[in-house]
């Protein structure tokens, strides 16, 4: 089973990062063919339409999404939505090439407000892309996050078992 974890903020030191690190850490121990995008490296280019040239990194990103039988998607809520430049790395994407892949997500916000609302919107996208989505999503604060490590255990405990019970759906689905 092939494995993309996206971390979809793209802040150079970005506590979703630090979360998605840990989720892709922990995802190699359980699947080998596990592959990280990091939007926090800026090397996605902006969507300029499907006849336009990109570069290198950009379109590996994509092929590696589109190759992938699992998604694990980490975002940041900003201004209460998920952050633009997932929804660009989404732009590339063609649904009609992702039927029946299965995603999970964790996000993260300063406080606790507005996660069902950012759940709601990325499984809406999802369902576009006729992508699986585990109902069960991660919600963290950066409280959770200190010194660039999780320091929260529930936090890393939570975020295991989304890894877990997502890659345990895909199973059951391609059987």
């Amino acid at each position: 089973m092939k494995v993309v974890i996206i971390s979809g903020s793209p802040r150079k030191n970005a506590n979703t990062q630090v979360m998605m690190k840990y989720v892709f850490e922990y995802t190699k121990t359980k699947n080998v063919d596990t592959k990280l995008i990091n939007l926090s490296e800026g090397k996605i280019e902006c969507y300029r339409g499907p006849d336009e040239e990109y570069n290198e990194h950009t379109k590996t990103a994509v092929e590696d999404i589109m190759d992938a039988d699992v998604w694990i998607i980490g975002t940041p809520i900003y201004n209460s939505f998920f952050s633009s430049a997932l929804k660009n790395l989404f732009e590339y994407v063609n649904y009609k090439k992702t039927e029946g892949k299965v995603a999970g997500m964790a996000i993260l916000a300063s406080g606790n407000i507005g996660f069902i609302y950012v759940q709601t919107l990325i499984t809406q996208l999802l369902s576009y892309f006729r992508v699986v989505t585990n109902p069960k999503a991660v919600f963290l604060t950066t409280e959770s996050i200190s010194e660039n490590v999780i320091s929260n255990e529930d936090a890393k405990k939570r975020l295991s078992e989304l890894v877990d019970e997502t890659l345990k759906m895909a199973s059951k689905l391609q059987d």
